[in-house]
């Protein structure tokens, strides 16, 4: 039997349409969610590239003994812009994505409640990301460590410009973060469906505002951090001045009082991804909704008290190691509450092996790896051998790599239906899964051995006497084998864009609402704000019934149209449908395209630009005058915002 969905009658005889911009400009001045879903993905998709590019380099370089292939100094370059590249340019912002497109759909919202907001977060990123890596291209990228521990990053030690892109360029970044998580814990608190209570909340939209909550607080630390920083740099402030009274724990303290939520900033969401895949294709309900969502909260909490475990070896004395060492210990335990889950809800379930489900099952396989390792560091003795050398660097990488890559591939193969309306190629994708798979264990894991001989990281090469050879050489080659992979992923998600098979509604048989509408979905999300009754509107019944098609009822209200909705799984011509109408044929407010957004974005970035040629000698010295220039534009840009019309018609 059919789900059945109703449209209300349209009232709009009387209203003027304005002209809706096209092509490029469309996008420019779009604020509807879904097309800033689409902004995130491929920018940071193309930024994931580059970071890619930046560690085959770092590979090539260690790949044998006494290499030259790459300076010290470019080395340094690249693998501190490769962490940040990675982090901030690539994989929170692919979260991002997936927040700004299915976030709305599955609450059953129209857009988040500050579309131009949303807008703005995205053009202060693209700003951000921008700025941040034309220092690379003048080879004088950011040359510290991704940490930047100060005073060592003071101008006194780091008198070139390296460390200013770092500086600046995060805190436009950080902007960002702040305003679009911001926007998106009002959005899930205030713009549910009715009926949607919290524990009626998708998975993913739970783990979604535990992660926005930890961004606004841990930015807010990081950018208090990097605000001294840059006050010690070009004002010549004392915040990390040792020789005027300065504690030279203070830049680590606040550093990683931002880095340690930063690792579930970065995997909480997608422990929602996984949660959302895992019953979809092993045909169960989510294994203990509850405990997943209190672990979910415990885990965003845990994570505030145990930053000080990357600490160990400064000397902070035995009650602080003892506390941070106990903390790490306990915020494995809801860690593992979800592991257990997720085994839960495949168990006995009837399991489809599609790619998305096979990245989810290796998710969990490789983010416990690099769990146990992480446990393993709570150990301060333990710790103080294993600290500084490649041993963290492939803890590291088995809970960024194998945790929040591994999972967002899971995500993209999951929800790309329901963005483009086409599936990917399931061929591709296995060979995607197996070369992945393949490349980052050879990658990564002969890391955790080179540590404990004692390889140190951030090294720029080693002598050939050392035991470091065909190791070095095995995970090298690795990493190209990733790279690979990669490369079959970005052919599949290029072809599948126009070539894939036709997906419908619900391809998978989900149960969440987003599934209750058209892939693509029109611009207004829904013809009517639906009711919703349980946590699985689409499975309120058995979910196995009809031969295994789950069906479910999504209640809206009606006055004189009543279209009959498709069964899961059913192509429908887009054409041919209602949720095709416009939004001004069915009488619904959407709000109006803005260009302020990135005005006001490109205003800020260049108001930081002239703040960085401040103490530069020579003719740069001149271009602090953009600083002027930016305050303008950011003072007229909030101005015209303010005073902008907000009706579509």
């Amino acid at each position: 039997m059919a789900s059945q969905a109703t449209v209300a009658a349209p009232h709009h005889q009387h209203t003027a349409v304005h002209a809706e911009p096209t092509g490029l400009w469309s996008w420019i001045t779009t604020v509807d969610h879904k097309r800033i879903g689409i902004l995130y993905g491929v920018t940071a998709f193309i930024f994931f590239l580059v970071g890619g590019i930046e560690a085959l380099l770092i590979r090539v370089q260690l790949a044998v003994p006494n290499n030259d292939f790459l300076s010290a100094d470019f080395y340094n370059q690249m693998f501190t812009v490769h962490a940040l590249t990675m982090i901030f340019a690539a994989l929170m912002p692919l979260t991002a994505a997936f927040f700004n497109y299915i976030i709305p759909l599955q609450i059953g919202a129209r857009d988040v409640a500050f579309p131009r907001l949303n807008a703005l977060s995205y053009w202060v990123y693209l700003f951000g990301v921008l700025f941040f890596n034309v220092g690379v291209f003048m080879k004088l990228g950011p040359n510290s460590g991704w940490f930047a521990y100060a005073p060592i990053t003071t101008r006194e030690f780091s008198p070139g410009l390296n460390m200013d892109f770092y500086v600046l360029g995060l805190q436009i970044l950080g902007l960002s973060s702040i305003m679009a998580s911001l926007n998106f814990i009002v959005t899930i608190i205030n713009m549910r469906a009715p009926g949607m209570r919290l524990m009626r909340m998708p998975i993913f939209t739970w783990m979604t505002l535990i992660t926005a909550i930890l961004i606004v607080t841990a930015m807010a630390v990081f950018t208090i951090a990097i605000t001294e920083l840059m006050l010690d740099r070009l004002f010549g402030s004392n915040f990390f001045n040792i020789r005027n009274g300065a504690d030279p724990l203070l830049w680590q303290h606040l550093f990683w009082m931002f880095g340690h939520p930063e690792v579930y900033i970065l995997i909480v969401p997608i422990m929602g991804m996984v949660s959302e895949t895992i019953p979809t294709f092993s045909r169960k309900p989510l294994f203990g909704y509850n405990v997943m969502v209190f672990s979910g909260v415990l885990i965003g909490w845990l994570g505030w008290g145990v930053w000080s475990h990357h600490m160990f070896a400064t000397g902070m004395g035995p009650i602080a190691d003892s506390f941070f060492a106990l903390s790490t210990m306990l915020i494995g335990i809801p860690t593992g509450i979800k592991v257990f889950n997720w085994l839960g809800t495949m168990w006995g379930g009837s399991i489809r092996f599609t790619t998305s489900m096979l990245f989810s099952i290796a998710f969990i396989a490789m983010f416990t790896i690099g769990g146990i390792s992480g446990v393993m560091h709570s150990a301060a003795p333990s710790d103080l051998q294993q600290t500084d050398t490649y041993f963290v660097v492939a803890h590291l990488h088995y809970v960024f790599f194998g945790g929040t890559v591994l999972g967002l591939w899971a995500g993209i193969y999951y929800w790309y239906p329901k963005i483009t309306g086409r599936l990917m190629s399931e061929g591709m994708g296995k060979a995607h899964f197996w070369l992945t798979l393949i490349g980052m264990n050879l990658t990564f894991f002969p890391m955790h051995f080179l540590g404990m001989l004692g390889m140190p990281r951030r090294i720029f090469t080693y002598g050939d006497n050392m035991g470091f050879n065909e190791m070095n050489l095995v995970i090298s080659a690795g990493a190209f084998i990733i790279a690979l992979a990669t490369l079959v992923f970005a052919i599949n998600l290029a072809w599948s864009w126009k070539r894939g098979r036709l997906a419908g509604p619900n391809p998978w048989g989900a149960a969440t609402l987003e599934w209750s509408i058209p892939s693509p979905p029109p611009v207004y999300n829904f013809v009517t704000i639906p009711v919703v009754h349980s946590r699985m509107p689409l499975w309120e019944g058995d979910p196995t019934k009809d031969g295994g098609i789950p069906h479910g009822r999504v209640e809206e209200e009606t006055e004189q149209v009543t279209i009959l909705g498709t069964k899961v799984g059913e192509v429908r011509d887009p054409e041919n449908d209602v949720n095709r109408m416009s939004a001004h044929d069915l009488g619904i407010h959407l709000p109006p395209p803005s260009y302020w957004p990135i005005v006001l974005a490109a205003s800020i970035s260049i108001l930081f630009i002239g703040l960085m040629f401040r103490n530069v000698e020579g003719w740069a010295h001149n271009l602090w005058v953009l600083s002027i220039l930016g305050v303008v534009g950011v003072v007229v840009s909030i101005y015209a915002w303010a005073f902008e019309p907000g009706h579509s018609h």
